[in-house]
């Protein structure tokens, strides 16, 4: 009997590795399921289901700092609005959408030679409870979905008492941006790989560049067994494409970073008869790793991989997952001319170290213009200071949601007197700091102090802003909490270059003072103009907008009570470069007011969101 029994465990087990092999993966997660322990077949444990434990780490939301409305913390627990769908503020949502930013004064310039893989704009980190071996991730959006790119699972446990001697990222699953057109909630379940660690800590990232509006998350579930599914095997229906062959382990991209030493024998074929100027044309289109692998096949290219001049323009971020102190070192040869550097996402979990981080600045500041750091946790004051010591040509500056850097930090930033661009999104910075920068950064040209909780009298700043500030051409201003008419007065009588202002969601701001209406009249020049969640905004303003400022591209006077079609329409007709008006619940303007206006104008994406 027992000989029979083993024929047919093992008779079963062959046919479970069939089917994971050539079923599908709805058919693979409802079977049985079986692992080989002690020579025989056992079933495993039930599949855990888990939602959200807590959010540690973001990019950007589209809420304020000290309310949870629109917030990434609405990600944590069961969901709020599925399976309902629409405009939601028990939702989690990012602060852009569609590709109107990249066309914004304020707007920077990208990077070149970004790897096609990496579309990411913004990312979030969710811990769950129990660590597990995922079999699917199920995200529920609310509204406008398609925005997720990439899911990735992390070998860290954030709740470990004991520092783990690796931290391994691995790709779930990738894909592209898209725009789903529908209007219900769905509940998006994509096939993922499978792992070799368990997990708790999933990271999400998207891309919002195809969107019509902003999309809207409402919680993310974990599904896992605590032991491994079946043994792995390649090739599994379960693995990714060709997207995934890319590796995120630290050991994988310092091996690309490092080289090898090419041997006497190696020759340089052809290539010798080509001009110098010619292959570095060639190799300027080529990523980073292209690079380094291109570097060990002859002696002639490892030179011209090597040359300081393919690497003026650096874009790290794409390798956040793999970057640390080595990675670092191994390009400090290259980067002594690097005039952009791009590190933003990169060094947390103590990838990056303040001892490595100054080292390149130490090799690579001289030279620098432009130095992107958003999301950057390693960085503390020591690190800030370095940069105001190593970087003395440094014209723009993004350390966008750095929230781990202390209020000190900043203070070291008024030693850049040559900065024209300056980020502080979502940042500790304090009003002193920020005081003493704008008295010395007199070319700033660009402003982002969106989201800055810390400052307490945003009209003394404004103030400061309008008398030191002439150059200003975009100015940031989301969610300050306490500015007023005043504070607005001084910034655009003395700001008169402006094309670029955000005043969303700044509530002491009153149309019946006539700072709107002073604003059109002294900045003719206006390109955008976010009058965002301000109840006072009326028809008095707007029309002074139309009157004034006819190169407007983007307007959003989102939640208004006093604007009706007629100001619109007048609006509309006086800005004829206008493409995007928004008039979500602005209770005057309803679905039908929007639909002619739209027809009347079909080059103005006029955006009214819904709540089904």
């Amino acid at each position: 009997m027992y000989p029979m029994l083993t024929a047919l465990s093992m008779f079963y087990y062959i046919c479970l590795r069939r089917r994971a092999r050539s079923g599908t993966r709805g058919e693979i997660m409802n079977s049985r399921r079986a692992i080989e322990s002690n020579n025989r077949i056992l079933p495993l444990s039930v599949e855990l289901v888990q939602h959200v434990k807590e959010v540690v780490d973001f990019s950007s939301q589209y809420g304020s700092e000290n309310s949870l409305s629109y917030t990434m913390w609405n990600l944590s627990g069961l969901p709020n609005v599925y399976p309902s769908s629409g405009d939601f503020t028990q939702s989690a949502v990012f602060r852009t959408y569609g590709r109107w930013w990249e066309k914004c004064p304020g707007s920077p310039q990208p990077f070149r030679r970004i790897p096609r893989t990496f579309q990411s704009q913004d990312y979030v980190e969710l811990i769950f409870e129990e660590a597990v071996y995922p079999t699917a991730i199920d995200v529920l959006e609310t509204y406008h979905p398609g925005a997720i790119v990439r899911i990735l699972a992390c070998s860290a446990n954030p709740y470990s008492q004991t520092p783990p001697s690796e931290v391994r990222w691995e790709t779930l699953w990738a894909g592209d941006p898209g725009k789903v057109n529908i209007l219900q909630a769905r509940q998006f379940t994509p096939s993922i790989k499978q792992i070799n660690f368990t997990t708790n800590l999933i990271r999400l990232e998207l891309n919002s560049s195809l969107l019509e509006y902003y999309t809207e998350l409402d919680a993310v579930l974990l599904h896992g067994v605590r032991d491994r599914l079946l043994p792995l095997h390649k090739p599994s229906m379960l693995d990714l494409e060709d997207d995934d062959k890319e590796d995120h382990s630290i050991e994988f991209f310092n091996e690309q970073l490092s080289g090898k030493t090419l041997t006497e024998s190696t020759k340089n074929g052809y290539f010798e008869k080509l001009p110098y100027e010619l292959i570095q044309l060639i190799l300027s289109h080529l990523t980073i790793p292209d690079l380094c692998q291109l570097a060990q096949t002859c002696k002639l290219l490892h030179q011209h991989c090597y040359d300081p001049l393919q690497y003026v323009q650096l874009s790290l971020q794409p390798y956040w997952a793999g970057l640390n102190d080595a990675s670092l070192e191994h390009l400090h040869a290259r980067c002594a001319h690097v005039q952009w550097l791009n590190l933003s996402w990169t060094g947390n979990r103590g990838y990056i170290t303040m001892q490595g981080f100054s080292r390149f600045m130490q090799v690579c500041g001289f030279e620098l213009v432009r130095l992107e750091l958003a999301c950057c946790h390693f960085l503390n004051e020591t690190c800030l200071e370095v940069i105001a010591q190593m970087c003395p040509n440094l014209q723009e500056l993004n350390l966008s949601s750095c929230d781990k850097l202390n209020t000190q930090a900043f203070c070291h930033i008024a030693k850049i007197s040559g900065l024209r661009r300056l980020v502080v999104y979502r940042t500790k910075i304090e009003q002193t700091a920020l005081l003493s920068i704008l008295n010395f950064c007199l070319e700033l040209q660009h402003l982002s102090l969106g989201s800055c909780v810390m400052v307490e009298d945003y009209d003394l700043v404004a103030g400061v802003i309008g008398a030191k500030c002439k150059k200003l051409r975009s100015l940031d201003l989301w969610r300050c909490k306490n500015i007023t008419e005043t504070g607005l007065a001084a910034i655009v009588a003395g700001c008169q270059l402006l094309e670029d202002v955000d005043l969303g969601w700044c509530p002491t701001l009153q149309s019946s003072s006539g700072c709107f209406a002073k604003l059109a009249r002294k900045l003719p020049n206006l390109r955008k103009i976010f009058l965002t969640a301000n109840r006072s905004v009326c028809d008095s303003d707007i029309e002074e907008l139309a009157r004034n400022c006819p190169r407007l591209f983007h307007v959003d006077i989102l939640g208004t009570r006093m604007v009706s079609a007629g100001a619109l329409q007048k609006l509309l007709q006086c800005c004829k470069e206008l493409q995007l008006l928004d008039v979500s619940f602005c209770s005057q303007i309803d679905s039908r007011v929007v639909q002619e206006l739209s027809v009347n104008f079909p080059n103005v994406a006029i955006k009214k969101s819904y709540t089904q």
